[in-house]
């Protein structure tokens, strides 16, 4: 019988076995061989997750965007739309990571729920999309935390105030991303530390620093609060700046899916990852570029104090900056795993001594690098940057779930994991849809007008750019040698290995891949 025609007794004591079967053997019924080692443990992970969601975190970085089109009723009530969206996003997700938690995560996903006939191609975009998602995702956390470090010494160096220039905020990137480099090549057993000790940052800071705020900041009017809306655009109507005032909200919790990514160095994957996919979701005029120091200075009336809170946000980025190395990392190189990049068989590399994906953790801090040559070119880089960020992730979010609510329309056979959603199962992908095609429209929209080529938006253009890239490599190279992700392993192999393990039989019932 089908684990969806099951009864809940049968499905419970099912679920309940999950987590004393053999993670290898699971991946090899997905068809793939372990080659790295599983350091993360449920704890870990969501400390992991929880860096790199890095929520309120992120709402301090980027609260201009917010402030500029749509303030306080944009980050106040768009606050409640997006995080209502982005839970039904996440479960969504978690529902397919139960079925097959694996670092290829949607791409993996859309091969099993696409129709047959575009499975192929539609596997190739998703897994291109999704790639260079993350790939803006490195870039933009590596960027909050460079031009925070510079809007510090903008705060406390007035001499440099005078003409801070942005080429040195690339410069600190690039040396952001060499510390990363080196963190996940060289000190990799240390990753689960340095994100438990940064998930427990994330926890502490919030508190830490939202009580001065509560009691030393000025007060705003209840009006102000609920009712004011701010529309600096210079051309759009105060509807559509509301729109584009999304981006803070939505970049903010945008990338729970990063834990998933990790999947095959997670112990339990497909009853922890789940878990960690919904549990991680739950001042203009200041020379700095960051709102939040002067907003900690005027609650505080001290240099020092707003340095020192500043501070521990950036300690906080810093350590989800690790963390989304280490995930994107691991994308990449199941998608080389795949044939799906060129260059695909050097990228799949795993160093045998490290035993993590040496030079897929290269490509990523290399395409960062350059990415961060944006800033030199544009005033609003931060906004391109985040826009890109965001945009990629919801479309890979997208796809995916799209292809799930169809095959539920359509009443066809589902292979469920542990996790799923049940008969709510229709309404969250449905209104999880109808929520990220909402904000994929706005996201691409120039801060503000009139548009010029150094307040342009370039978020549209390079995504553009990069779905031309992909289709020509298709016509090129995919269309011939791409079929999806890649079996390493047959099915004789896991019978052998499955003898004698106890609940090995649940394999079979849960995971009919």
């Amino acid at each position: 019988m089908a684990p969806n025609q099951q009864s809940r007794s049968e499905k419970k004591e099912l679920n309940d076995d999950v987590s004393v079967l053999n993670d290898g053997v699971l991946l090899e019924h997905l068809g793939k061989k372990e080659q790295l080692k599983r350091i993360f443990g449920f704890v870990t992970i969501l400390a992991l997750s929880s860096t790199i969601l890095n929520s309120w975190e992120s709402i301090c970085g980027i609260l201009a965007a917010g402030f500029f089109n749509g303030g306080p009723v944009s980050l106040i009530y768009g606050m409640l739309l997006v995080i209502s969206g982005s839970l039904a996003l996440a479960a969504s997700l978690a529902e397919m990571a139960s079925m097959c938690p694996i670092a290829g995560a949607q791409y993996h996903w859309t091969f099993i729920l696409a129709p047959r006939r575009w499975a192929n191609f539609i596997t190739w975009m998703q897994g291109w999309i999704t790639v260079f998602a993350w790939q803006a995702g490195v870039t933009s956390a590596t960027y909050l935390v460079a031009t925070a470090i510079q809007g510090l010494m903008i705060f406390n160096y007035p001499s440099y105030a005078a003409d801070p220039k942005r080429w040195h905020a690339t410069l600190l990137m690039w040396a952001v991303m060499l510390i990363c480099y080196v963190v996940n090549v060289f000190a990799v057993k240390l990753l689960p530390i340095i994100e438990l000790l940064g998930g427990i940052l994330h926890l502490v800071l919030l508190v830490a620093l939202l009580v001065p705020l509560v009691v030393l900041a000025p007060r705003s009017t209840n009006e102000f609060v609920w009712t004011e809306l701010v529309n600096q655009s210079g051309g759009y109507s105060d509807g559509v700046s509301w729109c584009i005032g999304l981006l803070t909200a939505a970049y903010s919790f945008s990338g729970f899916d990063g834990a998933i990514h990790m999947s095959e160095e997670v112990r339990h994957a497909a009853t922890a990852v789940p878990k960690i996919i919904v549990l991680s979701v739950n001042a203009l005029n200041t020379p700095t570029g960051f709102p939040i120091i002067e907003i900690f200075y005027q609650a505080t009336g001290s240099t020092k104090a707003a340095t020192a809170m500043m501070s521990g946000i950036i300690l906080a980025f810093f350590c989800g900056g690790l963390g989304i190395v280490a995930s994107v990392s691991r994308l990449t190189w199941a998608f080389s795993r795949d044939g799906g990049l060129p260059f695909s068989p050097f990228f799949a590399y795993v160093n045998p001594h490290y035993q993590v994906p040496v030079r897929s953790i290269g490509l990523v801090v290399v395409v960062v690098m350059l990415l961060s040559l944006i800033n030199i070119a544009s005033t609003v880089a931060l906004n391109a940057v985040v826009s890109l960020t965001t945009l990629a992730l919801y479309f890979s979010y997208l796809i995916p779930i799209s292809l799930l609510l169809l095959k539920r329309i359509r009443k066809e056979h589902i292979d469920f994991g542990p996790f799923t959603l049940g008969r709510f199962g229709f309404l969250v992908n449905l209104y999880s849809i109808v929520y990220g095609i909402f904000i994929v429209i706005f996201l691409p929209f120039p801060p503000s007008l009139p548009v010029t080529g150094t307040t342009m938006n370039y978020a549209g253009p390079v995504f553009g750019a990069i779905l031309l890239f992909a289709l020509g490599d298709w016509v090129v190279r995919g269309r011939k040698q791409f079929r999806g992700p890649v079996r390493e392993v047959d099915e004789s192999e896991i019978e052998v290995k499955k003898e004698g393990m106890a609940g090995a039989e649940k394999i079979d019932q849960l995971y009919k891949l």
